[in-house]
Order: C-alpha cells, then sequence, then structure tokens
C-alpha cells in the first residue's frame, strides 16, 4: 500500500459497506491533497493505470487545467515520471475514474461533476495555501474513510444476533433493541453520524403485564372447566342442616313448578342452588303438592329441610279471606299479618284504589263507600310480615279479575236483564249475605230478581234487605227496629231506597256467583231465617211471609 494508491492488499469494499459510495480511501492525502506539501486538488477523472492484481498502476501528476501551470507540480522529479506508476496528465486527455465495479472488475463511470476541482458540486473552486473547503469537518459530515487494511469487520446483517444466555436477558429488560432504524434514507438524513445508536428503552412492566395476561387466560380456562365439570357431573352444592335461624318470607306464585321454586328459594337465601332443591324435591314424595303462597323459611337450609318444612303448616304465612267477608274486616286482618299498625291498608286501598288494578267498569260510581268492595275475592293469599299492603291488595283484586272475566259478568249482565257487571257482582254480595247456607244461595238470587221487576206489586221494587241497612252502619245486627230503618234514607238502605245498592256490600265466593247467574225459578219472593242464625225458609206470597215472621218472633222469645 502507497501514498497514491492500492497495490496488493485486502479485499475491496463491497458495496453492502455502508460507506460504499465515497469510493474507497481516495480522497485522503494521495487524492484530495498532495503529499508533499502541496494544495493540489485529486482530479476524480485521471487516468488509471495498470492491474490491482499485478500491483500495477499508471499513477503521476501533470498539469493542472484549473489552475494553470503549478511550479510545485508541474514536473516532480521525485514522481512526476514515476516508473513504478506510469504519466498521468491533469491537462492532456483524462480517462475514466469512477467507482470499481467489485462484480466485474473493472471500473465504472466517474460519480462526480465534470469540475475536477468541485468533486461534490458545490460551486467553490479549489483554493492555494490550504483554503479549500474541508468535507470532513462540518457538522453532521461523514467520518474519514479508512485504508482497507484498517477497517474494521462488518457484521453480517443476515445473521440474527445471539447475545448468550445473561447478556440477551439483560438487554431485553433493559431496553436495549435492535429495531431502530440505523439510518434514514439520503445523506442528510444519518443519525448520530459516527456516535452510537440512541437506544430505546423497553420497560418491564410489559413483562409483568403479558405474565399477568397469560396467567389470568390459564386460571379462566381452569374456572370454567371446572365449572363445565360440576355442571354435567358433580353433584349441585347444597347447604347443610336446618338453617341459620335467620327468617325469611317467601312467596311462591300460583302454578310455580319445581325449578321456579327453587329460584326462589335460593333467590332468598335459603338454599344453595335450584338442582339440589328440585332434587330434593323429586325424593320426596309428598314434593310435588307444594302450594303457592307465603312461606316463613330460615336461611342456609339443606335442600331436603326445606321441602319438609314447605309441606309443614307452621311455615305457611298466608291469609285466608272466607267467602262474604267485607273489606273492612279483610283490611284489618291484613294489617295483623303483615305486623304494621292498625288502619294502614284501609287507608292504602281508599288512597290508591285506582292504582290496584279494578277493571273499567268498576270505577267512577257516585255513593259508593268502598270501590275496592267485592274485588278481595275469597281465597288464600301471600301475606307475611316484610311485605306492603299494596301488594296484597293488587293479588287479590287481581284473583277477582281472572274469576269475573272467566264467568263473562259483562255477557251475563245482559241475559240478567242488568245494567252491568257491577251491577251483577252487587246481586252476588246480596246473594252471599242473606243465604245462610249453599242451597240457599239460588232461591235467594231468584227473591232479588223478582223484587227488582217493575211488576212486584208485593214490595213495589224495594228490597228490604236487612244486610244492607248493617253494611251502612258497619255492624251485623239481627234485630232491627222499624222505626230506625225506616228513618235511614242512605243510598245503601233498602227498605227506604228502591233497586239495587250503589255497590257491592261483601266479597261473594264461588257458589255466590254461581247462584246468581243460574236463578231459580219458583216464584219466590219472600224469605225469613226463622231461627235467626242457621235456617233461611222461603215464601211466594204476603199470607205466607207472615206465618215465617211469626216463627222467626217465637223463636226469639225462646
Amino acid at each position: 500500500m502507497t501514498e497514491y494508491g492500492r497495490g496488493q492488499g485486502s479485499e475491496p469494499w463491497h458495496p453492502t459497506d455502508p460507506l460504499y459510495g465515497d469510493q474507497g480511501w481516495g480522497q485522503q492525502a494521495g487524492h484530495g491533497q498532495a503529499a508533499y506539501g502541496g494544495q493540489g486538488q485529486y482530479d476524480p477523472q485521471q487516468a488509471y493505470g495498470g492491474d490491482w492484481d499485478t500491483g500495477q498502476q499508471g499513477y503521476g501528476y501533470g498539469q493542472d487545467p484549473g489552475y494553470g501551470q503549478n511550479p510545485g507540480y508541474g514536473q516532480d522529479p521525485g514522481h512526476g515520471q514515476d516508473p513504478g506508476y506510469g504519466q498521468q496528465s491533469y491537462g492532456g486527455q483524462q480517462g475514466q475514474n469512477g467507482g470499481w465495479d467489485w462484480d466485474t472488475g473493472s471500473q465504472g463511470q466517474p460519480p462526480y461533476g465534470v469540475d475536477p476541482a468541485d468533486p461534490y458540486g458545490t460551486g467553490q473552486h479549489a483554493a492555494y495555501n490550504g483554503e479549500e473547503p474541508d468535507y470532513y469537518n462540518t457538522p453532521g459530515a461523514y467520518p474519514p474513510p479508512e485504508p482497507p487494511g484498517h477497517r474494521r469487520p462488518q457484521q453480517d446483517p443476515g445473521t440474527g444476533w445471539d447475545a448468550g444466555p445473561d447478556q440477551g436477558e439483560e438487554a431485553f429488560f433493559n431496553g436495549g433493541g435492535d429495531d431502530e432504524d440505523d439510518y434514514d434514507e439520503g445523506r442528510g438524513g444519518r443519525r448520530g453520524r459516527g456516535g452510537k445508536k440512541p437506544k430505546k428503552r423497553r420497560s418491564g412492566c410489559a413483562c409483568l403485564v403479558l405474565t399477568a395476561i397469560f396467567a389470568a387466560g390459564v386460571g379462566g380456562v381452569g374456572y370454567f372447566g371446572y365449572q363445565f365439570y360440576q355442571d354435567r357431573f358433580g353433584a349441585a352444592p347444597d347447604y347443610a342442616g336446618d338453617g341459620n335461624g335467620e327468617q325469611v318470607t317467601v312467596v311462591i306464585p300460583k302454578g310455580s313448578g319445581g325449578y321456579t321454586i327453587g329460584q326462589k328459594l335460593k333467590d332468598a337465601g335459603v338454599v344453595q342452588s335450584v338442582d339440589a332443591f328440585v332434587a330434593a324435591q323429586s325424593a320426596d314424595p309428598k314434593g310435588k303438592s307444594i302450594q303457592d303462597g307465603a312461606y316463613v323459611m330460615e336461611k342456609q337450609m339443606s335442600s331436603s329441610s326445606a321441602v319438609d318444612l314447605l309441606l309443614s303448616p307452621k311455615s305457611h304465612a298466608n291469609l285466608t279471606i272466607p267467602e262474604g267477608w267485607r273489606n273492612a274486616k279483610v283490611y284489618e286482618l291484613i294489617d295483623k299479618k303483615l305486623k304494621v299498625s292498625k288502619g294502614t291498608t284501609a287507608k292504602v286501598a281508599k288512597k290508591d284504589y285506582k292504582d290496584l288494578g279494578l277493571p273499567d267498569w268498576a270505577l267512577d260510581h257516585g255513593s259508593v263507600k268502598d270501590p275496592l268492595e267485592g274485588f278481595l275475592y275469597p281465597s288464600s293469599y301471600a301475606a307475611a310480615k316484610g311485605m306492603k299492603p299494596e301488594e296484597v291488595l293488587k293479588d287479590m283484586v287481581a284473583r277477582a279479575n281472572d274469576k269475573y272475566e272467566r264467568l263473562d259478568l259483562e255477557g251475563e249482565a245482559k241475559k240478567l236483564h242488568l245494567d252491568s257487571p257491577w251491577q251483577v257482582l252487587t246481586v252476588a254480595s246480596l246473594v252471599q249475605a242473606e243465604g245462610k247456607t249453599h242451597d240457599d244461595f239460588r232461591k235467594m238470587s231468584e227473591v232479588v230478581y223478582n223484587r227488582l221487576k217493575s211488576t212486584n206489586t208485593e214490595t213495589n221494587q224495594l228490597l228490604q234487605f236487612d244486610s244492607t241497612f248493617n253494611y251502612l252502619k258497619g255492624q251485623s245486627n239481627i234485630n232491627i227496629g222499624e222505626s230506625e230503618i225506616n228513618s235511614n234514607k242512605d243510598p245503601y238502605n233498602t227498605y227506604t231506597r228502591k233497586g239495587l245498592p250503589p255497590g257491592p256490600i261483601g266479597n261473594p265466593g264461588d257458589v255466590a256467583l254461581a247462584a246468581t247467574l243460574n236463578p231459580t225459578d219458583d216464584g219466590w219472593i219472600y224469605f225469613v231465617a226463622t231461627d235467626g242464625m242457621h235456617k233461611t225458609e222461603f215464601a211466594k206470597t204476603g199470607a205466607e211471609f207472615e206465618k215465617l215472621k211469626d216463627k222467626f218472633n217465637a223463636s226469639q222469645v225462646n
């Protein structure tokens, strides 16, 4: 290797070299600057002779076309005629000096402009006395190229870097990485020219997050797998014992099956699972006989214990409404069952009766004392401490509506020559109140219809029922003086007011309703409870009626 060129030496730079294109180290002292103290500029179009393979190269200095005759370089006795390197002229015919094509073994076209004094096309000409621009001493410039013998070996970009078991882990957790670009496109876009690449620091939290996600996934799969196994093959979870002593009321709707009952019990905390309850109910011979209603249970009971308690009368928290009861008495019973202060349910009924589910035909009747009268249908209802009065009342009204719709009271009213279903219900309440036994109801129904007829000359459309007077008085008295009755002009007093009272006077049951829709046709128009309590006798004429009255008076003296 010499100052003026290359002889035999290391393998030439390959095009994959990052500095490929800078044309080797030809812009050092032997090219860019004169070797013997001058400031001559390297001529990019100088002629090269010889052969790199043999080490023979023509290399000389001649005339400088950019500066005329240079006494320092015109004819250099030591170098102008160099037998080892041949003759070179700056003023004569210029050779081609481009980048060396290492694949073909020949030189290509020169990569620089035609001005030999301005190889980078800056427009500045070389100056004397060392004043030419220095392209390697500016900010962001390339580092000077190194001679081939001093070049550092380049890593093979095609192979991955293996830092070993320790260094690789450290590089990963400390943020080291090789995902940064070495340089941007173009000469002016390189980063950190001559320096180290900036490193991206990768946080160790990423590993923790990935680990947590993986652990959660494994845990989720395991949990659902266990649940799947339990659902398909495992025994249903169940509490042990008869409960923890904490009581709770459970309301079972009408027509509920085992799964519905089990769900109600589970929601209340009585049993642990629906499946366990259904299995216990199926195992009990009487399990299918569990009725709807309210039950006082304990929390955390075994399923078998829950079934036993549901079948026991002591757990029932139901309220039973007998046939013919007036609403006032029903309200008192609801207060007692719900353990609320006396009069609470009556206040709710009076204030919120329009919101409890009454049908349209039951609303807006003048002089009615209680719009809910006749709609607290005689049956058994859930009623226990913790429930609200409106809940119980809504249940009762709903039960009555269902019954009346099935009986088609609207259609039956037309058949019976009544104005509305409201009047049918009123007649049924009178039949229920005046009849003593179920056998009396059909005859009593005929008495009502016969007295309402316009052709009635016996009573002149006056019903003359003690039950209506007792209703308005809030009493149940069979010994009422004529003067007291005849002096009262209340709309509910059927001794002084013709026709039906303004509304029902009680809650009729199934038998009274059926009798109202199917009265006898025997001509009955009078009746008397001859023993004052349990026996009712009927008459078709006034004379027969007077005999029955005498019989009643005789029973009262004895």
